[in-house]
């Protein structure tokens, strides 16, 4: 595994900034046969081959306790022993992880900050996450607040902070395609086409903070050049003061 790709080796766990474009972990055909392409943590068994063991389902996620949609990067957290698999497991369960997410949305989003409190569900026939009606609603809660406002040509962006209080698959593009405002690059709830030159959507998992064994841990996630260029490539909007 590249050795950039860690951001922090604790005793009990990794600390890794996932590129986009990367799955997390296999995905397995009803026969228990994984898929040909190569994963993260095929990445990291290599390099660390006692996780091999670790998880709820080590054959098929091994020491993943979280994960990140392919084309999304970030701060992820992989378990390098059971005790410590259960123990965030259960941090992320009862909501005692705080996650922050760099986000770039479409439109001029006016309050400076707000919520979003819908539950989600799974879109009738399909693997898509819906807001409306759909099968096996969950809650779901997503702050933001934003960070910067931009205009090219016509078109205006604005650059979120978000803060997701629930781990919901799909939850932030869900929830800010639900307001009005896609997440630039996202095919599957936002415009199709490559949009300002990205052929990724544009969702950063920034920062991760959490108490454990009563330290309190924070891990950042430094923004992607290909997402940092997009930025610099917008004209930023003045505020009326």
């Amino acid at each position: 595994m590249d050795k950039d790709l860690i951001i922090k080796e604790e005793a009990d766990y990794l600390v890794l900034n996932k590129p986009a474009g990367v799955l997390v972990h296999g995905i397995f055909d009803k026969y228990g046969s994984k898929h040909a392409e190569e994963v993260l943590t095929d990445w990291i068994i290599k390099d660390y081959p006692e996780i091999a063991d670790v998880g709820d389902k080590p054959q098929e996620r091994p020491g993943v306790v979280h994960r990140l949609d392919r084309e999304t990067s970030g701060v992820l957290l992989v378990a390098k022993n059971q005790e410590a698999f259960l123990r965030l497991k259960d941090l992320f369960k009862t909501n005692m992880i705080k996650k922050e997410y760099l986000a770039l949305v479409f439109g001029e989003v006016k309050e400076n900050k707000g919520v979003i409190d819908k539950p989600i569900s799974i879109k009738n026939g399909t693997v898509k996450r819906t807001v409306f009606k759909g099968k096996m609603p969950r809650e779901a809660i997503t702050y933001f607040e934003v960070i910067q406002r931009y205009v090219q040509e016509e078109e205006s962006y604005t650059l979120l902070r978000v803060l997701p209080k629930t781990g919901r698959t799909h939850q932030i593009r869900v929830h800010l395609s639900s307001i009005g405002n896609n997440i630039v690059g996202d095919k599957l709830y936002g415009k199709k086409g490559t949009i300002l030159n990205l052929d990724r959507h544009f969702l950063h998992a920034e920062k991760i903070s959490f108490n454990y064994n009563g330290e309190e841990k924070e891990y950042t996630a430094k923004l992607p050049t290909d997402l940092e260029n997009i930025l610099n490539s917008l004209t930023e909007k003045e505020e009326a003061e």
